[in-house]
């Protein structure tokens, strides 16, 4: 393909569409179906009880190998830089930056602010251009310039322009999460989702518990390196990482199955993932217009999805531990940055194993409330504040055990919205723009600078919003059955509901599949005249 060629396919890719009968499949993919027979050995099962790909057939397995080696590379490299530069706002302020720019009062907060205001502007319009532009094409060249800007903050002389810097940033990074949640959402299926969509999220965890680390380093050896600041050297350090994440996007992101034009697919690979999702009875991408758009709030799903993935955005508190830290006068620069790695680290493991037993049992639900409570718990334990020394460094770390509400929430309004691959992308982009339009006054008020490190009302207001954000969590619960319900969907063999004429099972003849379908759709009408005689009853 000429340059020329591939710029114009970068703009409004044209989706394949393939129809295949179930015999066709069997034929057709039976290196990748035909497991019959197969059986995995004893490391490899072992090893599944990690990850599923080790007891899948050889050609099974090396295709997931090779999405995981290319797509979530990319993606846990992405995030990882980008929630360092933002972790690093924090560190670098108590690291050197607050004496040598002379910043006071709310600056440190309003750095953040403005960071919001630039993902507020760019989460929504992204979504529209990732519809007619390729992420393989627009999510690098954001990333090139996300770089470019980290590196200008290190030669600020005052707060100005890191405002400046930090609007732009926030532009530029605003595609980069809702982007990744639809993708990934693509490419894998509900067995495979939620580790996946768990490890991505602890990228921005180990960034941040690296971010300490880095800045001790930074602190210890480089301070004074070339007459350049140590808190100026992190922001270097952190767009010269960047860059060569840039370039490997191009080749790494996969766009959608259905328009996929990556070099490292073999053609029946790009076809079987096209089938394999069809299988779920996922849609494929539509063209995405405004009126389409404005049709996703007339539905409940979109506040469904954003109740509790907003309010438990906008109640994370752990941001504010290192100033607690700071206030008690006992340690060093290095421990201010490097104790709260702790928490991280706890972030690390309880997020893959909240992924885990959600994938096992089938379920999102169960480990989506377990992760509420531990958020709501910490935030109520701060907010009663005068508790003993040991329980309060406690209280800091328990919303950490809550960070798995991210993925798992993404992972199930995947599943529960299969039917629309746009909406699915648009879901975290609102919730992201609402829940950064929060984050960029909230904190001014709940957690002004001059209380540190005791908040009159902060953690009161974030253990109220932690609460309900449970309540979030069984309002989706309840509007998913409800919907189920009411459409006359079915639940296919994999948990998943869809409408009985997406109902396929590859690994069965058509005319078993035809019988199968025709049993759900007596079974959903004869609950509808359950449903009528009792209401007949009732009067």
């Amino acid at each position: 393909m000429g340059i020329f060629a591939w710029i114009k396919d970068s703009v409004n890719p044209v989706p394949r569409e393939l129809k295949y009968t179930n015999d066709e499949v069997q034929q057709k993919f039976c290196v990748f179906l035909d497991d019959e027979g197969y059986q995995p050995n004893v490391m490899r099962r072992f090893l599944a009880q990690f990850w599923d790909s080790f007891a899948k057939p050889p050609r099974y397995r090396w295709y997931l190998h090779k999405l995981d080696a290319n797509v979530m590379f990319y993606f846990l490299l992405s995030f990882f830089i980008k929630t360092l530069d933002n972790t690093n706002i924090s560190n670098a302020y108590v690291s050197g930056m607050q004496h040598d720019l002379a910043l006071n009062g709310q600056q440190r907060n309003l750095f953040n602010t403005v960071f919001y205001i630039g993902y507020i502007m760019g989460s929504i319009p992204s979504q529209f251009l990732i519809n007619k532009i390729r992420p393989s094409v627009w999510l690098p060249c954001c990333e090139i310039a996300w770089s470019v800007l980290v590196m200008c903050i290190a030669t600020a002389q005052s707060a100005t322009p890191i405002y400046v810097l930090r609007f732009f940033i926030g532009l530029c990074e605003s595609t980069t999460y809702p982007a990744t949640a639809m993708i990934l959402g693509s490419w894998y299926r509900p067995e495979e989702l939620a580790k996946r969509m768990s490890v991505y999220d602890l990228a921005s965890a180990l960034a941040s518990m690296c971010s300490g680390f880095i800045q001790a380093g930074v602190y210890t050896s480089m301070n004074g390196l070339a007459g350049i600041a140590g808190w100026r050297w992190l922001f270097i350090v952190d767009g010269i990482i960047g860059l060569p994440i840039c370039f490997l996007g191009f080749y790494s992101i996969p766009d959608f199955p259905n328009t996929t034009r990556v070099l490292w697919l073999t053609q029946l690979e790009k076809d079987f993932s096209v089938v394999r999702m069809a299988e779920l009875g996922q849609k494929s991408t539509r063209k995405l217009t405004l009126r389409r758009f404005l049709s996703f709030f007339k539905s409940w799903r979109i506040y469904g999805f954003n109740w509790p993935y907003i309010l438990f955005n906008v109640s994370a508190t752990y941001s504010y531990f290192n100033l607690w830290l700071q206030s008690l006068h006992i340690y060093s620069v290095q421990q201010i940055n490097l104790i709260p790695t702790a928490g991280y680290g706890m972030a690390i493991f309880t997020c893959y194993l909240s992924a885990n037993i959600s994938d096992r049992i089938g379920l999102r639900w169960p480990m989506l409330l377990v992760a509420v409570f531990f958020n709501f718990f910490g935030n109520l334990l701060l907010s009663i504040w005068n508790i003993p020394f040991g329980l309060k460094y406690a209280a800091f770390f328990f919303p950490e055990i809550g960070y798995p509400v991210w993925a798992l929430i993404l992972t199930w309004a995947s599943e529960a919205f299969q039917d629309d691959a746009e909406l699915r992308g648009m879901l975290s982009a609102v919730g992201n723009t609402v829940s950064y339009s929060i984050s960029a006054w909230l904190p001014l008020l709940a957690f002004p600078t001059p209380e540190a490190p005791h908040y009159r009302w902060g953690y009161q207001i974030m253990c109220g919003l932690s609460f309900l954000s449970g309540i979030g969590v069984l309002f989706f619960i309840v509007m998913e059955k409800r919907e189920k319900r009411m459409l006359g969907r079915v639940v296919n063999k994999y948990g998943l509901v869809v409408d009985p004429d997406d109902l396929r099972d590859f690994t069965m003849p058509e005319s078993v599949v035809d019988l199968v379908r025709e049993e759900k759709v007596g079974e959903i009408e004869a609950e509808k005249g359950k449903r009528f005689e009792v209401s007949v009853m009732a009067v």
